[in-house]
């Protein structure tokens, strides 16, 4: 169902890879709701993924870019405001990748040349992004700016690994630049905590699988998928939230602030009657 949300409004996408992805999801419900907007990835990105497919259904031009790069980022918001027609009203940074998660180093034995491509892509891509936009003035006031975040910036989650740290400095930056957007153009920005979703990039964790069970029998409401990230995307990204910004904003069905569920509860003593009757207690 659509209620015209984003109606005339323009927006850049990043990040969108295939229909699994949440950026993807993102497009589809920002289309739906009136929105036009580019979408960026990188070459290898584009190359591998179904970004075209998405382009085509949404009416939208790709913008090929690495958002660590500062140029790609000019040519990206440049690039953007001549095919829109002008300033972007919404901005989504969906980017994140660790090579110590996918090259299985654990957090305590890390290559830190891996360490610096984690942060630089997976958070300070997003402050070159608002660096960039501010710069060029290329947001709209009142214009929202979204990146994705987990919980994990805040609490330790078995094999997280240093994406923890990458998605703690992305919360930083939306509050450090959240504040001086707002004060100087009416830019909002802020961080979406999102439910682990079975997304290309989230299925890379250690124990993904095991962590989606949990955190689903933890939830009172249960685990919020990519669509329903996308719908929250859209709410921010319109008029009904004008006056938020700076904020980590926990979308995972109360999982942030639960301790222990009944499911989750059930299981563990399920498990611990087990563990008893083969004498594996350690």
């Amino acid at each position: 169902m659509s209620y015209n949300l984003l109606k005339g409004k323009k927006g850049i996408i990043f990040g969108a890879l295939d229909e699994n992805s949440i950026a993807w999801k993102v497009a589809e419900r920002a289309h739906e709701e009136g929105a036009t907007f580019t979408l960026s990835n990188t070459q290898t990105a584009l190359r591998f993924g179904q970004t075209n497919e998405l382009a085509e259904k949404t009416g939208s031009e790709i913008i090929p870019a690495d958002a660590t790069n500062v140029d790609d980022l000019f040519n990206v918001f440049e690039t953007s405001m001549k095919v829109l027609g002008g300033k972007v009203d919404f901005v989504l940074h969906s980017i994140g990748m660790s090579l110590n998660v996918r090259k299985k180093r654990v957090y305590n034995d890390l290559d830190y040349n891996y360490l610096m491509k984690t942060l630089d892509i997976s958070a300070i891509s997003f402050h070159k992004m608002l660096q960039v936009a501010y710069k060029l003035d290329a947001i709209n006031e009142w214009g929202s700016v979204i990146a994705l975040s987990y919980i994990a910036a805040q609490r330790t989650l078995y094999g997280y690994n240093d994406m923890a740290d990458a998605k703690a400095l992305l919360e930083s930056i939306a509050r450090s630049f959240g504040y001086i957007y707002g004060r100087e153009k009416k830019v909002r920005v802020n961080t979406i905590s999102q439910s682990p979703t079975k997304t290309t990039a989230g299925s890379g964790v250690k124990g993904f699988d095991g962590l989606m069970d949990f955190t689903e029998r933890m939830s009172p409401l249960g685990n919020a998928d990519a669509l329903e990230c996308a719908n929250y995307c859209v709410v921010m990204f319109s008029d009904l939230t004008k006056k938020v910004t700076m904020q980590n904003l926990y979308h995972d069905g109360g999982f942030s602030s639960m301790g222990m569920s009944l499911r989750a509860m059930s299981m563990y003593n399920k498990s611990l009657e087990i563990a008893k009757e083969k004498g594996d207690m350690d």
